[in-house]
């Protein structure tokens, strides 16, 4: 193992707007996010990856080709990402790979969750050392896979004088119920969509990637009459622990709930899309956490002001602020969490995440897959 104590952590989220990449220094305490680099996928990959998330019959050469190429887009970012921070491949003790999940279905039987992104690929092609395939030893222990961030949220974020709850607006968005001492108590549960609806619905329209800063959505009306619809989903009203994704929350259900309102136009559509993400984190974090003070949010929709502007007036006195003013950048913070995954992987370390995902007990996650670092300029032997 290196010297150092440099990891890092690479994802792809629900979003599948880009691949995030971080230099974390874990000799420190808390941990020191020293680089980040993003890049966005490549067009046909992300179409492929839609086509795959879909749950449609594929072929098998469509999976495995998506599967490497995802692998080659990890190792680009990562070696950017490198040559960016002035680091060498030596000097990194281990990449957290989360992938990119394709299908998520806890309540399958069997239960599955399959992320993709060949870590051999990753490993071979940077020279160093990646950890991956996190969830689905949680899932072996009776666990939802997800989500597995609040257990870097408690690590990162708790305060003994404040009940904090984290808030994720990725594709999807989960909540992390924090506790003021150890994580005997940590809770946390995806509650529903966060951008993958808008996100979606504005691409379909406009051909956008997401409604920046909420804009569209804010020239909209909303729909009482939609919203009801969609208020309707019973995922929304089913305890934790429980995890979704694109398999539930994904065009073709809305155009199901949009049978109750035909003619509304897209930009009220959209307008009540943000309504419906708004009030369903709410109630979540009201329900599950009544006592909260503050809510800390990360991921991509902390840049959509409209959508923070409403989080904040549904939850009134509770305060409601990025995670940049506590000390770690709200884009990074889920790429962080897989290289800290990577980290207490690497130490054999047992991560619990039964109070979130209800697995039976504390796991190692994730198979580490070895290599020598090199000098990659050379090529392969």
């Amino acid at each position: 193992m290196a010297s150092t104590q440099y990891f890092i952590g690479v994802l792809s989220g629900t979003s599948m707007d880009a691949v995030d990449t971080i230099l974390a220094d874990f000799n420190q305490n808390p941990p020191a996010l020293l680089c980040t680099h993003s890049e966005p996928l490549p067009d046909d990959l992300h179409r492929n990856i839609q086509i795959l998330c879909e749950d449609k019959p594929v072929s098998l050469r469509i999976l495995g080709e998506t599967d490497i190429n995802i692998g080659r887009v990890f190792a680009d970012a990562v070696n950017n990402l490198l040559i960016k921070a002035g680091v060498s491949p030596q000097q990194i003790t281990a990449i957290g790979s989360h992938g990119q999940t394709v299908q998520h279905q806890p309540y399958a039987e069997p239960p599955f969750t399959l992320q993709l992104g060949d870590p051999n690929t990753i490993a071979e092609l940077t020279g160093i050392t990646t950890v991956a395939d996190f969830r689905r030893k949680d899932v072996a222990a009776g666990g939802q896979g997800a989500p597995l961030t609040p257990v870097f949220h408690q690590a990162f974020f708790a305060c003994q004088d404040k009940q904090r709850v984290v808030l994720n607006l990725g594709g999807i968005a989960n909540i992390s119920i924090l506790t003021r001492a150890d994580n005997s108590g940590l809770k946390g549960f995806d509650t529903g969509p966060a951008n993958v609806l808008m996100d979606s619905w504005i691409h379909l329209h406009k051909g956008l990637r997401f409604d920046a800063d909420g804009d569209w959505a804010a020239q909209g009306r909303v729909s009482q009459t939609l919203l009801t619809a969609l208020l309707e989903e019973p995922y929304l009203r089913a305890p934790p622990p429980k995890s979704t994704g694109r398999e539930l929350f994904n065009l073709n259900w809305l155009e199901h709930k949009l049978k109750a309102v035909p003619s509304l136009s897209a930009v009220d559509v959209q307008a009540t899309l943000l309504e419906y993400t708004a009030q369903t984190v709410c109630a979540s974090i009201m329900q599950a956490a009544p006592d909260c003070s503050e809510v800390i949010v990360c991921g991509g929709g902390v840049h959509n002001g409209t959508l923070m502007n409403r989080l904040q007036e549904i939850l009134n006195e509770t305060t409601v602020f990025s995670s940049d003013s506590v000390g770690l950048a709200a884009d990074w913070v889920e790429a962080m969490a897989f290289a800290w995954l990577a980290e207490q992987t690497m130490k054999k370390q047992p991560v619990d995440c039964s109070g979130v995902t209800g697995a039976r007990h504390a796991c190692i996650l994730g198979g580490i897959y070895f290599s020598e670092p090199r000098d990659l300029q050379s090529g392969p032997d």
